[in-house]
């Protein structure tokens, strides 16, 4: 299937198995991911999960500038616009289900998948990208869950791999949608191997070559050898693993009032990363910012199907919220990058505000109630 929002192909190997190629193909737009994408891909993962002659998948993308640069929120900003106030809009909440269904799939697969996450990785590019078994960035990888400038929270499973980050790496990058290159996304665990870019082509002719066994245990070490002969040596400074003691100290386990001024605090820093992410904690949306929060101390010990369940509920939440259209229009529609949150501080959202947010907006069973 060639010209599609998803290109998808056939790679013959030595052994007569195939690997499946999944290439993303909007990149005058950063390849966003939209509902079309998704329901392409979803069935297709899931005929080559059940076909004996698949060893594994490879999701990539098509341009040089990004894998996925994250959900189509332009969609959903004209879904929400033409939905009355309060309603939920029908498009939104059938992207997030059927977003997080994918998620959710791509973590339990059980072939070994590699993702190739080259330029801009960012929500729901992360959400392709982060439950795969063969992670790959590059030099021009640019990784973040920015949802708090429009509105929305790290969602995709956020909820979920955040706080499993080293140390408050999760919450810090949850609260500031700080920008991570390929040296932060290794070292935090979002990434499994920095490669050099055009090494794609290489690494394709070697799975070639390759006597895959179509046994995922053996396949899956097969891939991690074939990768690891080509890890860049060479690779940029980690302003994680520089600063992490002291982002650690920002966020420290106190309530989000308590850590507010302490990020606030970094828009002055003389580090321009550090800087960069206070300016985005206090330009962002209050309310997102204590759902991103909140979201993180609930989902902490739940299962990952329980994460998306939560998260359907929130991001459905947030879509009837005038924050998120308010968002995408600030930084997307108009580019004033001048939004009018509804609340100006953190002070003016309540317990009771959030708890609505979160609420279910279904009847009967949850849409993702079969996720484990």
């Amino acid at each position: 299937m060639m010209d599609s929002q998803v290109n998808f192909s056939t790679l013959h190997t030595a052994s007569g198995r195939v690997f499946k190629l999944a290439t993303l193909n909007v990149p005058s737009r950063l390849n966003p991911l939209s509902l079309e994408m998704i329901d392409l891909l979803a069935p297709q993962l899931a005929a080559w999960a059940q076909d004996e002659q698949v060893v594994g998948v490879i999701l990539n993308a098509s341009g040089e500038k990004a894998f996925c640069a994250g959900g189509d929120v332009l969609d959903l900003y004209r879904s929400i616009r033409s939905t009355r106030s309060g309603e939920v809009p029908v498009r939104a909440a059938s992207f997030f289900e059927r977003e997080y269904r994918l998620n959710h799939h791509i973590h339990r697969y059980p072939k070994p998948i590699l993702c190739w996450g080259h330029g801009a990785v960012m929500g729901g590019g992360i959400g392709l990208m982060v439950g795969a078994s063969h992670r790959v960035v590059t030099p021009t990888s640019r990784l973040a869950m920015p949802e708090i400038r429009i509105g929305l929270f790290p969602d995709v499973g956020g909820s979920w791999f955040l706080p499993r980050l080293p140390g408050k790496a999760g919450l810090f990058l949850a609260l500031t949608g700080a920008q991570l290159n390929s040296s932060d996304a290794c070292f935090l665990g979002m990434a499994d191997y920095a490669l050099p870019e055009g090494r794609l082509s290489t690494v394709l002719d070697q799975i070639v070559a390759e006597a895959w066994q179509g046994e995922p245990e053996s396949d899956s070490a097969r891939l991690s050898h074939l990768l690891e002969k080509y890890v860049e040596i060479d690779m940029p400074q980690s302003t994680m693993a520089l600063h992490l003691a002291r982002i650690d100290k920002v966020i420290g386990r106190d309530t989000i009032s308590d850590i507010a001024p302490r990020l606030a605090a970094l828009a002055r820093d003389e580090d321009a990363c550090l800087a960069q992410a206070g300016v985005n904690f206090v330009k962002g949306s209050p309310t997102s910012a204590v759902v991103a929060f909140e979201m993180q101390r609930r989902c902490r010990h739940l299962s990952l199907g329980e994460v998306f369940q939560l998260e359907y509920q929130a991001a459905v939440g947030c879509a009837t919220h005038p924050d998120l259209v308010e968002g995408i229009r600030a930084l997307l529609v108009d580019k004033d990058r001048h939004p009018r949150w509804q609340a100006s501080s953190l002070d003016e959202v309540t317990f009771d505000q959030i708890e609505a947010q979160l609420a279910p907006r279904f009847r009967g069973q949850h849409p993702l109630a079969d996720l484990t």
